[in-house]
């Protein structure tokens, strides 16, 4: 699976901080924070910082990524430390024997979860896709879903007198660029922050509400079958603390949040 081409956006004005999640002789994995790119591209010339180089930095040798995630998306980013080790891994996310999670603040409640099986035409980028075939069909996307808690807050953000969220556990089990964002948006949940596929009211409510502007999607746990032990592989993140923030302005305490992480860190 290759990397997609991200869209330029405001350049980040100081280094932010990474943190390694796992590390051996051929893998590292980091905490890839929310605004940073994976690694350069021309659609973000005045960017200065990417997580490749980053990262390339922290550990000492040259890394090579093997999966995206989108810049405003958080959370478990994988390198390997060899082509021939990325290659292995890459093999793996095309076979689809990768288990990716993900932590998403929604519109609206949700009380039940399921399988979403809607097929997605592929985005294309004016500049750097524009001889590709503009037609082509929808490719299958899978997403599983599943809620964890709900809120609602007796503060208007539209024609009602209260707002609704949800707190869900996203499982892609394909790799369409954008594919939860997409998804959540098709079932009317839209991810709270998403300024291409969101609800745009509902962003500068909760901007405004929390004064926190990000994407509330976190890539948390991350499955894999190590290439050289052939053991599996399983790493995990925390939320940042905007997120626990968030929690706290939706009245979520603590007994709520220890069985909604628990349920989303240990799930198969």
């Amino acid at each position: 699976m290759s990397c997609s081409v991200e869209n330029e956006e405001t350049a980040l004005s100081e280094a932010p901080q990474i943190n390694i999640l796992y590390e051996d002789e051929y893998l590292v994995a980091i905490h890839k924070p929310a605004g940073l790119l994976v690694h350069k591209t021309y659609l973000a010339r005045r960017e200065r910082y990417f997580a490749m180089q980053m990262t390339r930095d922290l550990v000492g040798c040259h890394v090579f990524p093997v999966h995206r995630l989108d810049r405003p998306t958080s959370g478990v980013l994988l390198f390997a430390k060899s082509s021939q080790i990325a290659h292995q891994i890459c093999m793996q996310f095309e076979a689809r024997q990768v288990s990716k999670y993900y932590l998403a603040l929604v519109r609206g409640n949700v009380f039940d979860g399921g399988l979403l099986d809607y097929p997605l035409k592929e985005e294309l980028d004016e500049v750097a896709d524009k001889m590709a075939n503009q037609e082509r069909e929808a490719q299958s996307a899978i997403t599983r879903f599943e809620p964890l808690l709900n809120a609602e807050i007796p503060v208007p953000s539209g024609r009602y007198q209260t707002s609704r969220f949800a707190l869900l556990r996203l499982q892609p089990l394909t790799g369409r660029k954008h594919q939860l964002r997409r998804h959540m948006d098709h079932l009317r949940h839209p991810i709270i922050g998403d300024t291409a596929h969101g609800d745009g009211k509902q962003n500068r409510f909760f901007r405004e509400y929390t004064g926190i502007n990000r994407l509330w999607l976190l890539a948390q746990k991350l499955s894999v079958t190590h290439p050289v032990s052939g053991e599996p592989l399983t790493i995990v993140t925390e939320p940042e603390p905007e997120w626990e923030q968030v929690f706290t302005a939706l009245g979520w305490g603590a007994s709520e949040l220890s069985t909604s992480d628990a349920l989303l860190v240990t799930g198969a």
